[in-house]
């Protein structure tokens, strides 16, 4: 098996693990009173850990996939999470999937497998330098501190502060994911205990884990307000957009642009994006 192709099997799966682990925390996260103290609680319910497993899981296979393949393989295809909640969120609410439901999981399925069969991603550099990464990290850190502060507007609707919760956490995500490769692939070559050096002192290795709390807490907050329908297609479509664009950027990654390669990955981010959405909301 390829690189390339045992990367979209690893992410695959994390994106299953990733379906598991947000169903069962968006489950526990909405029975929490806003005005009561949200870890606090959510520490004391056994599912809300399952759900952390499942994250954690889903974060070790993305992280093996990210190691193997390009961010802009990887992360189009964590979308596919959607697809595994379809089921699970039918099984947990008692409710069946319909026919439309379905046709929108065909028609999110296809768009991804045509991004990757069009664009054709292909790896850029390893890493980078910190002055590159720094202009693109101020400007995720300035969306998801501004969304943050929507979502901390009590007079707003439910819906309106668990959608800018989930932009914020999805930019960390985002952020965590790409830092994630150069973490991974920097060291992997070296001896243990030089190994152990360089990454502890690593300012990446402190900033992949500052984005990955923050966007976990966040993506509680996001489930706390509002049904997982109104932060689920926010969290789902700012993660693989910000890993994306930092991997175009940062790593120089890219995809193919040009004749009918180009509007077929135009196309289908943009029937993917509309697929996601509306899963979301199921």
């Amino acid at each position: 098996m390829s690189a390339t192709a045992a990367s979209i099997l690893l992410a695959l799966v994390a994106a299953f693990l990733f379906a598991c682990g947000s169903a069962a925390q968006q489950v526990e996260a909405a029975g929490v009173h806003e005005d009561a103290s949200l870890i606090a609680e959510l520490i004391r319910r056994p599912r809300w850990w399952l759900g952390l497993v499942g994250d954690l899981g889903g974060y070790a296979f993305q992280a093996w996939a990210l190691a193997l393949g390009p961010v802009l393989v990887v992360q189009p295809l964590i979308v596919a999470a959607l697809l595994f909640a379809l089921p699970i969120s039918a099984l947990l609410n008692h409710t069946r999937v319909t026919v439309r439901e379905w046709t929108w999981a065909a028609v999110l399925a296809v768009a991804l497998a045509a991004f990757l069969v069009a664009g054709r991603p292909t790896d850029g550099v390893p890493d980078a330098p910190g002055a590159t990464w720094l202009p693109a990290l101020v400007v995720v850190g300035v969306v998801a501190v501004a969304t943050t502060g929507v979502g901390l507007v009590r007079t707003l609707p439910g819906s309106a502060r668990a959608l800018s919760f989930g932009v914020a956490a999805g930019a960390l995500f985002g952020v965590a994911t790409v830092l994630t490769k150069p973490v991974l692939t920097s060291y992997e070559h070296a001896e243990f205990l030089a190994n152990t050096v360089r990454l502890l002192t690593d300012w990446r290795l402190y900033v992949l884990v500052l984005c990955g709390i923050g966007a976990m807490y966040l993506q509680q907050r996001a489930f706390q307000p509002a049904p997982i329908s109104a932060s689920l297609p926010a969290i789902t479509l700012a993660e693989p957009v910000c890993a994306a664009v930092l991997g175009a950027v940062v790593l120089q990654e890219s995809v193919t642009l040009t004749g009918w390669h180009g509007i077929a990955v135009i196309a289908s981010g943009v029937v993917g994006a509309v697929a996601a959405a509306r899963l979301a909301r199921r």
